[in-house]
């Protein structure tokens, strides 16, 4: 049973059984730069249980949000803000994007970048680039589901609502009243799944063409 009375020799052989050893280590360990690099390659979270000078170290946090991208939740302030890691953190997991600090959620080229590699990242840039036509086309070319997070405006777009529902046919839940009630758009969602249809305006829900492609049924 390992504790904070452990050695560092306990503690790494208890991290081949129990990649979150690190939580109970001592004070001592978790400043061990070997050890804490060994614990975030097996589980990047265990970042969280490191000591503030090495949540600041440049390769421990690398290696941890390699692992894991949603570890750069425990990176230093300055880490965060860091595009080399953010970018790497996003690439793991487009959620990471919300750990990242306010000036890269709303800096344009950086996300750009992070929703071309995962297009979540779209959830948390700022509103300003949610009303960004490229980046959010960006986006749903990479992952349909996130037309959710587009402003408004960009929901009753139809080229960028096209885009979302060949990606993902639910993404038609988040277009505008208009784009719902269009037969292109339509088509294209049942197209990739005939329960889209639901989204559809109640017209286009009872038209005969659009139900039998969404039932797979072609009409010659």
């Amino acid at each position: 049973m390992i504790n904070e009375n452990s050695t560092k020799a306990e503690m790494l052989e208890a991290m081949k059984l129990q990649v979150c050893a690190l939580e109970y280590a001592s004070v001592e360990l978790r400043n061990d730069r070997d050890l804490v690099l060994e614990a975030v390659r097996k589980n990047g979270w265990a970042l969280e249980y490191a000591s503030e000078a090495l949540r600041n170290d440049r390769e421990v946090v690398m290696e941890a949000v390699r692992e894991n991208g949603l570890a750069l939740e425990y990176a230093s302030e300055e880490l965060k803000a860091d595009r080399e890691f953010v970018i790497a953190a996003v690439k793991k997991n487009g959620d990471a994007l919300r750990y990242a600090s306010e000036e890269l959620r709303a800096d344009r080229d950086f996300v750009l970048a992070a929703v071309k590699q995962d297009g979540r990242a779209l959830r948390y840039a700022s509103e300003e680039l949610q009303n960004d036509r490229e980046v959010v086309m960006e986006a749903v070319k990479q992952n349909g589901w996130v037309l959710k997070y587009a402003s408004e405006e960009l929901r009753a777009d139809r080229e960028v609502v096209l885009e979302a529902v060949k990606k993902y046919s639910y993404a038609l839940a988040y277009a505008s009243e208009e784009l719902k009630a269009d037969r292109e758009v339509v088509m294209a969602a049942v197209k990739q799944n005939g329960l889209a249809l639901k989204y559809a305006s109640e017209e286009l829900r009872y038209d005969r063409e659009i139900i039998d492609c969404g039932l797979g049924i072609k009409n010659d």
